[in-house]
């Protein structure tokens, strides 16, 4: 199971499971939808959350 620390808009840490992950979105804040439909403003962008997901 891989986890992500992400960043949220008020600067909170936060760590999200990365199978939990359905799309991410970039316009111009970046926006991480997760199963279930709950969606984290977060400060990372999306080709930052990509490199994490591949490593």
């Amino acid at each position: 199971m891989k986890f992500l620390k992400l960043t949220k808009m008020d600067t909170r840490k936060i760590m999200v499971n990365a199978a939990l992950i359905q799309s991410v979105e970039s316009n111009p804040d970046t926006v991480v939808m997760l199963e279930g439909g709950r969606k984290i403003l977060v400060k990372e962008t999306m080709e930052e959350i990509f490199e994490m997901v591949q490593k």
